[in-house]
């Protein structure tokens, strides 16, 4: 598949690279586009074509949605690594994730429901898997590798932006759906510009040698059956559960999620300090781990606030009138991107 606009950007670097270049840009199209509406769907009342939540519940939604989108990198890297290699792994997570916004395109409670589930697997299986096979086209490492990074995140922020101007006017200025609708379709385009650009991959992302070994493979599938079903029979217990709970609350389970997680951080470099660390040198860096780790923590919480609060915040206290028009409140999450997008060539050249 050839890339006319991208000669001189890709012309040093694998032809694989804008095969990637361009399925994170349509996936990141997808996944920001969403998210520039979902809170703002979510409280926007049914009159209105939204579901009439409160801020709060909505934001537990989000809270919830955004938590199981980065915890599912792990398993979809494992699932990658030891089951159907990455190249795979990128291609059903996308398929998976248009699926999902095609069903939040549906006006329903359950399709909606539906659509974030897989919007959440598919995420999952595509993001940590895509980032490997572009470090996979590169074996030989050094400067080069880095500028291609450099490239493939590049890609990132320009999806992010062009998602969220899309599909936030068409959702919040013509019809919610709308703008989950588009969200669909970038992924959809992703999807296909790598199934025809996937020969350009060579041998990156296939799986590796030793896990398609036949006893490998096979302790894999066990593990990974056994995994799949614990965990659909605690779904099934959960769903019991809410259906017959007259206490259950949304923002009371994110919250006591949060918890959870908190603990068992907690519990987890403890574990490792005492039981890990053989000397006072190792408990130190171990230390120093853990302050980048609540660094980590405190950036991306307050980075992921932009999908919640601070669209909420744009769209009740903001004056966003332009010439007698007003600017959908999605396109003030275009900031952040915006700004990588052209302040990174200026960067780039000064260092």
């Amino acid at each position: 598949m050839k890339f006319p606009l991208t000669k001189k950007l890709f012309e040093t670097h694998p032809m694989g690279l804008p095969v990637l270049f361009f399925t994170e840009m349509w996936e990141r199209f997808s996944y920001y586009g969403m998210r520039a509406l979902l809170v703002l769907f979510l409280t926007a009342l049914p009159a209105q074509g939204g579901m009439g939540m409160d801020s709060q519940t909505a934001s537990a939604v989000y809270g919830l949605y955004t938590f199981f989108v980065y915890a599912l990198s792990l398993p979809g890297g494992w699932v990658a690594d030891r089951l159907i290699g990455q190249r795979n792994a990128v291609l059903i997570g996308g398929i998976v994730i248009a699926a999902g916004n095609f069903a939040l395109a549906v006006p329903s409670v359950a399709s909606f429901y539906l659509g974030l589930t897989l919007v959440v697997l598919g995420t999952g299986l595509l993001k940590p898997n895509v980032s490997a096979i572009v470090g996979d086209l590169y074996p030989e490492g050094g400067a080069k590798r880095d500028a291609g990074f450099s490239i493939f995140y590049m890609g990132i922020n320009v999806g992010a932006v062009v998602g969220q101007l899309i599909c936030a006017y068409l959702g919040e200025k013509i019809d919610w759906h709308l703008g989950f609708l588009a969200s669909a379709i970038g992924m959809t385009f992703g999807v296909i510009q790598y199934w025809y650009g996937r020969v350009h991959l060579e041998d990156a992302g296939h799986l590796k040698s030793e896990a398609a070994e036949p006893g490998m493979l096979a302790s894999a599938r066990k593990n990974f059956s056994i995994a799949v079903g614990a965990l659909v029979v605690m779904l099934i217990g959960f769903v019991f559960y809410v259906q017959s709970s007259e206490t259950f609350s949304i923002v009371n389970f994110a919250q006591g999620t949060g918890f959870v997680l908190l603990a068992i951080a907690i519990l987890y470099f403890l574990a490792i300090i005492v039981f890990a660390c053989k000397n006072s040198e190792e408990r130190k860096r171990v230390g120093y781990i853990a302050i980048l780790f609540l660094g980590a923590i405190s950036f991306w919480g307050g980075f992921e606030q932009a999908g919640s609060s601070m669209n909420l915040f744009a769209l009740n206290n903001t004056d966003r009138m332009v010439m007698g028009w007003e600017v959908p409140a999605g396109w003030l999450q275009n900031i952040n991107p915006l700004f990588i997008v052209l302040l990174a060539p200026v960067i780039g050249g000064l260092w």
